[in-house]
This record gives structure tokens, sequence and C-alpha cells, in this order.
């Protein structure tokens, strides 16, 4: 499954604004439960686009390989270090 620069776009945007969101939450003084409930929500929407770029990369990876074996490998076992690191 392939997602396009405009769909990770419009994700980030999207967390973007959440957390102006959550900014003037926090100038107005609003509960904590709720300025918390809302940063987990933003955590949650950064780390499934994360997935999503690490997925597109492994796609590439595997759907466009290069010729040298030894490249390829390389090339895949960075892919995994990003899946790691997540």
């Amino acid at each position: 499954m392939k997602t396009d620069k405009k769909d990770i776009i419009n994700r980030l945007k999207r967390a973007e604004g959440q957390l102006r969101g959550i900014q003037k939450m926090i100038d107005e003084d609003q509960e904590c439960i709720d300025i918390v409930t809302q940063l987990t929500a933003v955590r949650s929407s950064i780390n499934r686009t994360i997935g999503i770029v690490i997925g597109n990369k492994i796609n590439q990876v595997i759907e466009e390989p290069v010729a040298d074996p030894k490249q390829q490998e390389e090339n895949l076992a960075k892919a995994i270090d990003l899946i790691i690191k997540k």
C-alpha cells in the first residue's frame, strides 16, 4: 500500500493544527487531562505517519531492487533500521 506525498503532507498539517490547538489550550489554562488527551492523539497520528513513510520506503526497496545484491541488502537493512527506531 503506497501513500502519496499529498496524503502524508495532509496528515502532518492536521497534526500541526492539533498542536496549535494544544498551545491555545495551555494558554487558556484548560484541564491537564484534556491537554494530555490531545497530545496523545497527536503522538498517535505522528506514529501512524512514521509507519506510512517507513512502509513506503520498504515497498520502494522491494519493488525497485538495485542490481547489486549487496546494495539491495544494505537498502533493506536501512529500512529495517527505520522500523527499529520507531
